[in-house]
């Protein structure tokens, strides 16, 4: 954690401890934003505010200590640093209607507090996602987990088909099983995993911004990047000092291995990308000699480009 010099407190002249609010946070809650075809995420509440990251820095009591400005310079070199504690001190809860098999990636993101509509004891609603046809794309060669362009029309319309007639199919055995008397928790194991579920997910703003970092990212799957970008609005509502700097200190920054030194280092003596990367040892071709689709020499040349567009958009 950082080291602040705490600020003295004075019980009897500290103004009163109140509930900070944030009238465009307020603005939000209840409100539904949609995702995909039946999905949503709706903020349901919030705890602290920038203040609240300003105080617990500097372990004082009230709105902040020093001039905006002054809170707004700390809130960066917090994030800068990566200071994070203080960002623990902002909680943020969500209601999440979501396909199955993008609540299963979320999950994976163990920091935060969820409650799951339970299908033991409530009978699933007949709602399933049947993807876009502008989502419906090949495997990608580069990728093991990702897509590469689009299927032809009539191909993902294909697909559609299928997968509306799987999900139907699936709820009809599911609505015979309960009609036969199935217990529903044996009832629910022919439902398919996009068929939709809900839950509240509560998380604090550093792990919030580490779920965010991640599935905003490019490489993230569609559906749960939409997700993402979804709770974007509420963040940004209730911290936006801090959202700005994660903007600007993590979505927006790249990260250099040892090695990419070496070779950004070769590049301001003048050598070019790819004697650059020969020089600090990041590899560009295969031992057939054909040139590598993915690798760190790879990757370094793609944070080039995003650096040089970056740049040319300033």
């Amino acid at each position: 954690m950082v080291e602040i010099e705490p600020t003295p407190v004075d019980e009897e002249s500290s103004p009163p401890m109140v509930r900070p609010t944030v009238p465009e946070a307020d603005a939000l809650i209840g409100k539904r934003n949609p995702v995909l075809d039946h999905g949503f995420v709706v903020l349901v509440d919030y705890m602290g505010n920038d203040n609240a990251i300003v105080q617990a820095a500097r372990v004082s009591y009230g709105l902040g200590t020093k001039s905006a400005r002054d809170d707004r310079g700390l809130i960066r070199y917090l994030m800068r640093h990566r200071h994070t504690t203080p960002f623990e001190m902002v909680e943020l809860k969500f209601l999440v209607k979501l396909p199955i098999f993008v609540a299963r990636q979320m999950v994976r993101h163990r920091t935060v507090s969820l409650n799951e509509v339970s299908y033991r004891y409530s009978v699933a609603p007949d709602e399933f996602h049947v993807p876009a046809s502008e989502a419906i794309a090949v495997q990608s060669k580069r990728n093991r987990q990702g897509r590469a362009e689009k299927l032809p029309p009539e191909q993902a319309a294909a697909f559609q088909a299928e997968v509306r007639r799987l999900s139907q199919d699936a709820y009809r055995a599911y609505e015979k099983a309960l009609e036969q008397g199935t217990a529903r928790e044996l009832a629910r194991i022919v439902l398919p995993v996009n068929f939709y579920t809900q839950w509240y997910w509560k998380i604090n703003l550093h792990n919030l911004f580490h779920f965010l970092s991640l599935r905003l990212d490019a490489h993230a799957q569609e559906e749960i990047r939409l997700y993402a970008q979804a709770m974007v609005p509420a963040v940004k509502a209730v911290t936006p000092v801090a959202y700005q700097a994660f903007e600007d200190f993590v979505l927006g920054a790249e990260e250099l291995t040892r090695l990419e030194k070496v070779a950004l280092r070769a590049m301001l003596e003048g050598r070019t990308a790819e004697e650059a990367c020969l020089r600090a040892g990041l590899p560009l071709l295969r031992a057939d000699g054909k040139p590598m689709r993915t690798g760190e020499g790879v990757e370094f040349l793609e944070k080039l480009e995003r650096i040089r567009a970056a740049s040319a958009g300033l």
